[in-house]
Parts: C-alpha cells; sequence; structure tokens
C-alpha cells in the first residue's frame, strides 16, 4: 500500500510539473504573438504558436480573459523589474522621478506592443500593484522626507489612487507617443518627469510635506 501510495504521489507530481510547463509554454507563446503583431490574437494564433491544439490551452486558461491576465502580470513584473534598481538612486526629486521614467520609457519603446496590451488591460487592483511592485514610489518620496525634513502631522499612506493617476498618465503619454512621435524619447522623459514630479510634490504638500526642488534624498544615507 506504501509502495503504490508513493507511485501516485510521483505520478501526481510528474503531472503538476509537466501542467505549469505546458501553462508556461501557452503564456510565453501569447507573449511572443503580442510583441510580434499586437494585441489582436486569438487563442488559435496563440496554441499554434506553443505547439498544441487549440482545445488543449483551455486546459490551462479557462478563458482568454484568464490568459490575457497572465500575460499582463508578466509584462508588469517585467517593466517593474527594469525600473525596480531605480529607487535606490540619490538625487533631487526631480532627479530621482526622472531615474524612474527613463527606464519605463526605455521598456515600452522595445516592448511597444506588450505595453500597448498592458496598459488596455482592465485596472484591477491585483495588476496595479504587480506594477507597482513592492515598492512604491509616492510612500517612498514620504519616507525620506521624514527623514529630512521637520515632524510633520502625516499619519497615514498617500492614497495608492494617486499612483494610479500617474501611472494612467505615463501610459496615456508613451501611446500617444507611440502613434504620432512628435518628440524625441528624451523630450518624452523629460515632459513626463516635470508633470510626475509637479504632481507628487502637489500630493505630499497636502500631506504637510513640502519638499524643495533642490532637496537631495540618500537612500543610502538612511540606513546609517
Amino acid at each position: 500500500m506504501k509502495w503504490v501510495d508513493s507511485t501516485v504521489r510521483r505520478r501526481n507530481a510528474k503531472e503538476a510539473l509537466e501542467s505549469d510547463a505546458r501553462r508556461a509554454q501557452v503564456v510565453q507563446a501569447a507573449i511572443d504573438a503580442i510583441e510580434e503583431g499586437g494585441s489582436a490574437v486569438g487563442m488559435g494564433q496563440i496554441a499554434e504558436r506553443a505547439g498544441i491544439p487549440r482545445p488543449n490551452v483551455y486546459r490551462h486558461f479557462a478563458s482568454k480573459e484568464q490568459l490575457d491576465a497572465e500575460v499582463a502580470r508578466y509584462a508588469a513584473t517585467e517593466l517593474i523589474r527594469r525600473v525596480r534598481p531605480h529607487f535606490a538612486r540619490a538625487g533631487t526629486p526631480a532627479e530621482i522621478v526622472g531615474g524612474l521614467i527613463a527606464p519605463c520609457v526605455a521598456w515600452a519603446a522595445e516592448h511597444p506592443h506588450l505595453f500597448r496590451f498592458l496598459a488596455a488591460q482592465q485596472q484591477t487592483k491585483a495588476l496595479h500593484r504587480a506594477r507597482l511592485g513592492r515598492t512604491r514610489l509616492l510612500s517612498e518620496i514620504v519616507d525620506a522626507a521624514r527623514a529630512y525634513l521637520r515632524e510633520t502631522p502625516l499619519s497615514a499612506d498617500p492614497p495608492e489612487g494617486v499612483l494610479v493617476g500617474v501611472m494612467g498618465m505615463v501610459d496615456a503619454s508613451i501611446i500617444w507617443w507611440f502613434d504620432h512621435h512628435d518628440e524625441s524619447q528624451e523630450q518624452l522623459v523629460e515632459r513626463l518627469t516635470r508633470q510626475v514630479t509637479a504632481v507628487l510634490s502637489d500630493t505630499l504638500a497636502q500631506y504637510g510635506l513640502v519638499v524643495p526642488d533642490d532637496m537631495v534624498f540618500d537612500p543610502e544615507a538612511k540606513k546609517v
């Protein structure tokens, strides 16, 4: 009986690994299809690229919407992976924001179809959290300001909706740039840096944190 149980467990574990591998294969096929031809790809195209019959796709994803959500999470994770290292940089508010905007725009320029797909997805809380990553820009600036400025009555984290609004502005500006190219990539980064810095500074001011333009934040200094 123990031998039978052990055999069943090994078989189930193998089947689970194979299912996970096939699921990842389908997701990668969807990503590749979107990268190549845009977001208007169907399950048939994805199945063909994955090398499996179309009905088999539904063994791993109940619907196209569920697959789209998985692709969106992948894209969001890749985008924040590109941006996250820049959270540790020192500089003025504009330098810090520009240091985050630049890699975001660069990633979008390298993956225009995937960025459009990500921006077009339903704005769910889970997707926003994936895009924000574990580090939230506004909260980081608040923490830095607390360390360098006078004590303030700020007792709660700024609303996450502010960051959602900022992301929406960045998304719309990048997509406009894709369609019109009425400014260079450097000009786009500079404009978005000014706009995002203004929004964040205004939000912090509402919470009693007035951050001078020339103030330098140094994350490493807070660790000392």
